[in-house]
Formats: C-alpha cells, structure tokens, sequence
C-alpha cells in the first residue's frame, strides 16, 4: 500500500493489503489487556527508571503487572529489581523471572550466564528476539504489560511498533532543550505509526533541597509546558531527583522506592477501561 506505516491496527485497508505485517500472538496460555510502551528517543534520561517506577506503582494499587525489556543490548531492568538468575523454557515456552512483588520480568540479561556479556547483533535478530518475547514467554494473565524501549528511533523501536499490539506510548524527557528535540523525533515517529501517546514525564525535573525543601532546577529551567503544547500531548509528570531512589535502583531495590509524583501517571494509565 502506498504510505504505509507498518501498522494495520487501524488501517481500513490491512485486510487485502499484500504487505501486510503479521502481529505477534500471545500463546494460548498468556493473556494481556494493555501494552503500554516507555520511549525516550534518547538515552541518559531515565527511561527504565520511570518503567520500573511505573511498574511498581501499578504493582502496589494491585494490578498484575509484567516488564518487557526491549532495550536488548543495554538492559537494566533485572539489575534494578535485584534479579541475577537465568530464565528457563520448557514445552516451548519460556518463563518469566518473578520480582519480590510478583512482577514478571523478561529480559535479554535473564538469558545470559553472564550478565555483563555484550549482545553483539543486527537489528533483524534483536526484532525477532522481541517479537518472541511477547510470543513465548509464559505472561499468563496480567493487566499492564510494560515495554521498556531502547533509545533512539531505530529498528527496535520500528519492530515494536510493527509486530506488537502497543495500546499506549509514554514519552520520557527531561528539562534539556536538546533532549527536547530527540524527543520530539519519537513523538513524530509514534504519530506516523499510529501509536497513541499517553502524555509525557520529565524526569530530573528539579532537586529538593533537604534542608529547605527549595525546588532547585539542576539542569534548568523546564519548557516542558511549551513542548508538551507544540506537540499536543498531555503532562503526565515531573519526576524529582531523589538520591535515595537512584541508590535502590542501582542496589537492585526499586520495589521499595517512594515516588508519589509519579502517580498521575498511573491514573492516567488505569483510567481508559481495557
């Protein structure tokens, strides 16, 4: 079809489409009400900081919640919730690793002896990996599906988009004009693929002093507002910068982080009905 985006959720056209891109399928023992994919089209901003955030939260007001982590060659999900065993397979299935909380985790690094192997490959592999992922591994039944997104616009991203069933896009930003202008480049890219967007979290938006509970802007001045209104998305949150959380997470403890501004986002997240 002539200006195809890859994506034929919501095209009237996909049934007699010759290119057509055949979705993955959950197996017949998994079922999931919502995919909701965390992209930051750049790194260094605390995307998977927010997914497991989110992930947590979601997890404490009692829904069933698993993480994919689609960043295969950079993935730090396990490490944050303190996991460092090998996921196994059995019957053509794979199983997913179990947070203290009971969210499940799958991940490239659950694969490895090592975890600080590298995975040297091309984007058509790191897709397939992705697309089986979703497809074999034993999710059950769970509510919110997380995919934790690499950085960048690039062919995992693509393959996301193309192959899974993505119900909603959160963008994740902090107060720097050049982030700012990555990120305006997913936005476009989730909007030519017909991807909802959410609405947008700035991460790192400001300190509190400990002594006077000043917000103070480390990195600036946001212009989140102006962003969020050039690109007609919502604000989701703005995310402070706390030690204490950044030390859980690097101590594989994120599951007992206290960040209640991130719960609008969960709200926003739960409010539209599967």
């Amino acid at each position: 079809m002539p200006n195809c985006d890859g994506n034929c959720k919501n095209c009237a056209q996909s049934s007699d489409c010759e290119s057509k891109i055949i979705k993955a399928k959950l197996n017949d023992q998994s079922s999931i009400k919502k995919v909701v994919c965390v992209l930051s089209g750049k790194g260094g901003v605390g995307k998977s900081f927010v997914t497991s955030s989110l992930a947590v939260y979601l997890n404490r007001a009692g829904y069933s919640v698993g993480i994919l982590d689609a960043d295969i060659t950079g993935p730090s999900i396990p490490k944050a919730f303190g996991i460092n065993e090998q996921a196994y397979g059995e019957d053509g299935l794979i199983y997913p690793l179990l947070t203290n909380g009971g969210i499940k985790i799958m991940s490239a690094n659950c694969l490895l002896e090592n975890a600080s192997d590298p995975i040297v490959w091309r984007g058509p592999l790191l897709g397939n990996l992705i697309k089986q992922f979703y497809e074999d591994v034993l999710w059950e039944d769970l509510e919110y599906l997380l995919i934790d997104m690499p950085p960048g616009t690039g062919d995992v991203a693509l393959s996301v988009f193309q192959l899974l069933p993505v119900d909603d896009l959160i963008i994740v930003t902090s107060p720097q004009d050049l982030v700012s202008l990555i990120v305006t480049k997913a936005l476009k890219m989730a909007n030519m693929m017909n991807i909802h967007t959410l609405g947008v979290v700035e991460n790192m938006s400001y300190l509190v002093c400990p002594k006077c509970d000043e917000h103070i802007t480390v990195f600036g001045e946001s212009h989140l507002e102006g962003f969020a209104k050039e690109n007609n998305v919502n604000i989701l949150a703005k995310l402070p910068i706390k030690t204490e959380n950044t030390t859980l997470m690097d101590k594989g403890k994120v599951e007992m982080i206290q960040l209640d501004e991130i719960i609008p986002c969960v709200e926003a997240i739960t409010r539209e009905e599967f």
